[in-house]
């Protein structure tokens, strides 16, 4: 496909076109050229798409970044059957929501309405680079770029100190995990001398064709722990998920772009690509599902408790990405691949309903004060209803296919992973519908003002929500499981290129269907009666109580923010302000003083010797000359010289 280039192009341009004439573009030209660009590599992406179904995957190269004796490191992209799939949900969700913003910025000044769309296209663009690069520097570079633009718009309101601060942190907690990436680059290249993919069954050398057999285990160990640590800044894992729900900070749609398709997805992305130097180190395959299991259930029990209808959101990102990683440790790599892209329909659903409900209410955001929007809100209520349904893994819904997917696996590897993974989903389902009755049922909390207009969202907002309702509803059928029907699992069958080798290396275990089918029974019947409690609780509760205990506890997040601060950042500072104070000041700065005034001093003494006296001249020239005789006259000569004298 020889315009494959404009994909990520496309939207490039349109970050130029808006950020460089912001002050002169209309909000109707901004939004127009800003979803264009999005529309237009969507189409293409759907081109490409079609084009690896007809013939396989193709690798498009352009120049080379480096090319210096053995090492050769092309700007290429490579489309093949995983990454025509991200790019479908790149550009499909993020025209969505580009369309969603249109709207929802409304309030915003022309100049900051175009700052904000070319951030949005700098952001697509940046992931497209992510996921089309043919080799790892090309990922790194929009592994990078995501890195940036998540900062830009996490502070999109940079006049909010706090919002700042929240852009800082994602920013300086992302850059931990890069550093674990960019290391095993270096390892990467340092043994085999290139970086690039290689297509499926391609004859290329390449790290992740042919060149991983010259590895060993110790060495694939270290390089797949090194690209876990990055997977882990940017998917929100355990330590590094605590920047993740701080980047509510930033306006809903961009909550719904880097929770849904953009950023947290590039960490199973990169995974996945590399998937047969993580089936090869079992020991590292061993901890992504552990840490994964663990941030899946930490961050669904401090979701129990939280307020902000963003930030139960948020940490709902944050137990689905554990998910993933649960999915990707125990093997289930199609699995991990379906459930980002349900959770892509869902969770951009959520984020875009939320934002509904907010635009509603004139920017409130505490579930306490809503409740009964049912009636005024019809639409974003049936579209929040479906995604709450499709989160809680209720079938038919596309989160039922997936999750249970990596359930399934999950009991093949270790059946005390998947309990432990029932237990979690079981706090999912409980959760979403305590956001949902709370927001949606019963009366109205708020304030006279705010129920006086309540209305439902502009078409803007509302064919955003509509569209991905379809999608979380249907989504699902991609992924029909054998149990069902034989062959009828359509992402399976189109994914198996990129991860053969690895079910060949260790072939993933299968259940007996009659296990499976017990498995679905169980876990589909707790959910529906955990939904049943929570809709009952929530769906009229007036009063609420100041949380005690293990409440209070979860409330304030396990404390782990209090943990980094007191063992982490107050000590950095600490340590930052005595090389400030002293150090520098005294070390350094004394250094550099010290030197300017002996030089000041001594010119000061040295002038003295100019006074005029010729006197003073000639004897200053004759200690010279003698001085001179005995640096150049060899030692020994003069040793002899004393010695016939006396």
């Amino acid at each position: 496909m020889n315009l494959v280039y404009l994909i990520p192009l496309l939207p490039f341009i349109g970050f130029l076109i808006n950020g460089v004439f912001r002050n002169s573009l209309s909000k109707q030209a901004t939004s127009i050229i800003g979803s264009g660009a999005i529309l237009l590599s969507f189409i293409l992406s759907v081109v490409a798409f079609f084009q690896v179904k007809s013939s396989g995957g193709f690798i498009v190269s352009y120049f080379d970044f480096i090319n210096i004796r053995e090492y050769v490191i092309p700007f290429a992209f490579q489309i093949d059957q995983l990454s025509s799939i991200f790019l479908l949900i790149i550009t499909g969700v993020g025209f969505l929501i580009h369309v969603y913003s249109s709207s929802y910025m409304h309030d915003e000044t022309p100049d900051h309405f175009a700052r904000y769309f070319a951030f949005l296209n700098l952001f697509v663009f940046s992931m497209l680079i992510l996921v089309m690069g043919a080799n790892f520097l090309m990922m790194f570079i929009g592994w990078e770029g995501v890195g940036l633009c998540s900062y830009l718009l996490i502070g999109y309101w940079f006049k909010n100190e706090n919002y700042s601060y929240a852009a800082k942190k994602a920013f300086v907690m992302n850059r931990i995990g890069d550093l674990g990436f960019l290391l095993a680059i270096f390892y990467i290249i340092s043994k085999v001398s290139t970086l690039n993919y290689g297509l499926p069954g391609s004859a290329e050398p390449a790290v992740l064709t042919t060149l991983y057999t010259q590895f060993s285990g110790a060495e694939l160990t270290a390089i797949t722990l090194l690209l876990f640590l990055g997977a882990a800044g940017k998917s929100a894992q355990i330590p590094l998920y605590t920047w993740l729900p701080d980047a509510m900070a930033g306006p809903t749609p961009v909550s719904a772009l880097i929770h849904a398709a953009t950023m947290v997805t590039a960490g199973i992305y990169m995974i996945a690509r590399s998937n047969i130097l993580f089936t090869l180190a079992p020991y590292t395959s061993q901890i992504i599902a552990i840490i994964g299991l663990a941030t899946a259930i930490l961050a669904a029990t401090i979701a129990l408790k939280q307020n902000d209808i963003k930030k139960v959101l948020a940490y709902s990102t944050v137990s689905q990405l554990g998910y993933m990683f649960l999915g990707l440790g125990v093997g289930a790599y199609t699995g991990a691949v379906f459930h980002v892209m349900t959770h892509a329909f869902f969770k951009a659903l959520l984020f875009l309903g939320a934002g509904s409900v907010i635009h509603a209410l004139h920017n409130e955001q505490d579930i306490r004060n809503m409740g009964g929007l049912k009636k005024y809100m019809p639409v974003t209520h049936i579209s929040f209803l479906l995604a709450c349904l499709a989160i809680a893994g209720v079938p038919p819904f596309s989160g039922f296919f997936s999750k249970d997917e990596i359930l399934v696996a999950a009991y093949a590897s270790s059946p005390l992973l998947y309990y432990i993974g029932l237990f979690g989903s079981l706090l999912t389902a409980f959760y979403m519908f305590r956001l949902y009755g709370l927001t949606f049922l019963g009366n109205f909390r708020g304030t006279e003002q705010q129920k006086s207009h309540l209305h439902e969202s502009p078409s803007a907002i509302t064919i955003p929500l509509i569209i991905l309702a379809v999608l979380s509803v249907a989504g699902g059928f991609l992924g029909v499981p054998e149990v069902f029907a034989k062959n009828a699992h359509l992402l399976e069958n189109w994914l198996h290129p990129v991860f053969a080798k690895s079910y060949e290396a260790a072939p993933v275990h299968h259940v007996a269907h009659s296990t499976e089918w017990i498995l679905l029974g169980v876990s589909t019947l707790l959910i529906i009666a955990v939904i049943v409690y929570a809709w009952k609780r929530f769906s009229s509760q007036t009063n609420f109580k100041q949380n005690s205990g293990l409440a209070l506890v979860l409330e304030n997040k396990w404390y782990v923010d209090e943990l980094y601060d007191a063992a982490i950042v107050k000590p950095v500072n600490r340590l930052s302000l005595f090389f400030k104070n002293v150090f520098e000041k005294s070390v350094v700065d004394g250094a550099v003083n010290g030197v300017g005034k002996f030089v000041h001093y001594s010119s000061r003494q040295i002038r003295l010797i100019q006074n005029g006296s010729t006197g003073n001249y000639i004897l200053f020239m004759v200690l010279s000359v003698v001085v001179i005789f005995l640096v150049i006259w060899n030692q020994t000569d003069i040793v002899s010289f004393f010695k016939k004298i006396f």
